[in-house]
Formats: structure tokens, sequence, C-alpha cells
């Protein structure tokens, strides 16, 4: 029956997806017969082969027939015919005996119909197996589906004392090498890096990915007011330029389109606002590395999943705080979060 080592294997197989699979959830398949693996396989890219049809090309192309055997996968098999044929239609036609499932689909094309084809043609399906790792692995995906706005993380680098630069506004570097790999291994697998018209001007970021191995994410610039008037690194055709209606010139825009920069435009320029405009363009996952400004702002509108800070052993006494809010808080009336809330997690790192 159920053996918890090879819906492991799935999730670790899963993991490899990770930054190339979005807006598609990660997911992992593994294919038993007599207590062994013949075949696994995961989504390795959107728009490309599925896991569940990677894992029986593999099981085929070592000379296995999957018929009578067992599927695990660590995410509810599709029943329906997007950029690819639907999995569970293969598992049917190549007469499975049980497929063993982490959790359902959220999303409602899906969820449930699935396990209801794959009942329908007599194969015996379990789920419910290892349920909040498949939720926290895919906690991008299953955030967006429910929501229609991009999983948020906020990302700060401060001193021990609260403060992102000195008072000569000298900020590089305020953690060590370990911390700013972590921070480009995050960058690989979010969709987009997104930062204020205040970083572009001071630092010109690339908000590539250089210390690790991995792909670039989309950049976003929030520049409400269109006070970037110079030509920067970010401007290329993975660039968004979030901008409030009407205040870009015609030369302006001009600028953007040679450069291929998609121009959003906004009414209010609210965070959530924002993040329904990402969404409608395929953008799931956010890396947030804003300045103080643009973290007091994410903040503010509670729209934050996790909060990351790398806080370095050392103290500036004076200089640019972490965090700039529109408003004050008092013992009273804090801006709370609870960690435990599945509202906000906190990572503190050195």
């Amino acid at each position: 029956m159920f053996r918890i080592e090879f819906m492991q294997r799935a999730f670790y197989l899963a993991e490899r997806g990770k930054g190339f699979v979005s807006p598609n959830p990660l997911v992992g398949c593994v294919i038993v017969k007599d207590g062994r693996i013949i075949g696994e396989g995961w989504h390795r890219a959107f728009g490309e082969p599925h896991a569940e049809v990677n894992a029986v090309s593999d099981a085929e192309l070592k000379g296995n027939s999957v018929e009578n055997s067992d599927v695990y996968v660590t995410l509810e098999p599709c029943s329906h015919s997007g950029k690819t044929p639907p999995c569970a239609s293969l598992l049917i036609e190549k007469r499975v005996k049980r497929v063993f499932i982490s959790t359902l689909d959220p999303n409602p094309v899906v969820s449930g119909r699935g396990v209801e084809m794959l009942k329908a043609a007599g194969i015996e399906v379990f789920y419910g197996f290892l349920q909040e790792e498949a939720k926290r692995q895919n906690r991008f995906f299953f955030y967006h589906i429910k929501n229609k706005i991009p999983y948020v993380i906020l990302k700060m680098a401060t001193t021990l004392d609260g403060f992102i630069a000195d008072k000569n506004r000298n900020s590089r570097w305020i953690t060590n090498e370990k911390s700013r790999k972590r921070v480009h291994k995050i960058r690989s697998e979010v969709d987009a890096v997104l930062v204020g018209s205040g970083t572009v001007k001071a630092d010109n970021p690339s908000l590539t990915v250089r210390l690790v191995e991995g792909r670039n994410p989309k950049k976003v610039v929030l520049d409400f007011n269109g006070s970037l008037e110079g030509d920067y690194t970010v401007f290329d055709k993975d660039c968004f330029l979030v901008v409030k209606k009407g205040k870009l010139t015609e030369d302006r825009l001009n600028f953007y389109r040679e450069r291929e920069v998609k121009v959003v435009e906004v009414e209010s320029g609210n965070v959530k606002e924002v993040l329904e405009k990402l969404y409608q363009n395929n953008i799931g996952s956010i890396l947030v590395e804003g300045g103080s400004r643009v973290a007091g702002m994410f903040l503010e509108s509670r729209l934050v999943n996790e909060l990351m800070m790398f806080i370095a052993p050392k103290f500036f006494g004076e200089g640019k705080r972490a965090f700039s809010f529109s408003n004050s808080f008092t013992m009273d009336n804090p801006l709370e979060f609870k960690s435990d809330d599945g509202f906000l997690t906190f990572y503190l790192r050195s």
C-alpha cells in the first residue's frame, strides 16, 4: 500500500522545477511496481509536459510497462487540456492500478475532477498524504490561485539598530555574501523582483541572478509619479513600470516602447491595485526589495506573506531606517503581525 518514501521522493523531484514552471505549480511524480521505482519525473518548465507525462516516458524508455503500477504524485493530476493534454487521461490510458496524491489542486478548473476521472475509470485513488508539505512547497501557486494576486515576500537587510544605510546613504554591503546568495536564490524562484523609483535612482540595480545558478526574474519598478528620467539597467523587455495614469509624457512613453518596457497604468497606486495588475500579467509571486518607503507601504497594506529580515551584527547609530510608514502607531494600536496565523511568516537571518 502507501509508502511515504515514494511520496517524499516525488516532493524532491518537484523542487527541481522551482523558478521555471510558474504560473503552474511544482509537481513531482514517481511510478512504482513490485516495490521499486520504475519511472519518475517532474514538471520542468511552463508549457512543457507535466510530471506524470515525464514519469511515464521515463518508465517506458527504460523498458517498463506502467500497467498495474502505483503512481505517487504531489498534486492532483489535471483533468483539462491547457498547454498540455490531461494527465488523468494519460494514467487511465496506461491502465495504472492506484494513484496516491498528496493534495487536491486548488484551481477550480481541476479541483476534484482529476480524482473523479480516475475513479470513474476503475483506478483506486487515495489523497491527503503530507498535505502541509505540499501546500508549503506550492504556497505561491495556492495563494495566487485563491486570491488572484501574487504571493509577496518582503526582504530587508538591516543593522541590529534597524538601519538599511548609514548617514551618508551607503548601503553596500550591510550583510555578508552568504546572505546575498540566499537572496539571489529567492530571486531565481519568484516571478518578479519589485523596487521603487528611489532604489533605481540611488543604486541603478540590475535585479538579476548572479551569485547562484538560476533564471532571472521579471523586474517591477514602482514609479507612480513618473519621476524617472534617465536610462537605467532595469529598463528592458523583462521590466514592468508601474505608473499612475497620465503621469508619463509622450517622449517618455516612446522611450519605454523602444526598450520594450511594459508600462502598467494604475489609478490610485495602492498595493492591492498594483498586485492585481501584476497578476493580470501572469506574475504569481514577488520579492519586494524596495527601500524603506516601499517596504512600509507593503507592510501597511497587510498583503505581505513572508517577511525576510537579514540582520547584520553591526550598528550605525544613525542613518536610513528600514521602514517608512505613512501612519504612526502606538502601543495600543500597533502595526502588528503574528507569525503563526498563516498570514505572515517571519525569517530572521544574520
